[in-house]
């Protein structure tokens, strides 16, 4: 029942991006912030993790005035 889960290192894999939610959501319409949400963004400033896809890379084009990808 124990589930191996992947240690975090402060190094990207290659198979991933990193991306920040630099800018306030507040005046931006419904469907711009409900892309922050589900990239899994809760808090300014905030930097996750996300696998490197299409899906992803397309969301984060939706929104390039609210976030920024990480080297």
């Amino acid at each position: 029942m124990a589930e191996k889960r992947a240690k975090r290192s402060s190094e990207p894999q290659s198979g991933t991006i990193r991306v920040e939610w630099y800018r306030s959501a507040i005046a931006t319409p419904e469907k711009h912030k409900t892309i922050v949400r589900s990239l899994g963004l809760t808090k300014l400033n905030q930097v996750v993790e996300r696998p490197d896809t299409p899906a992803v890379r397309g969301m984060v084009a939706k929104v390039p005035h609210l976030l920024r990808i990480i080297d």
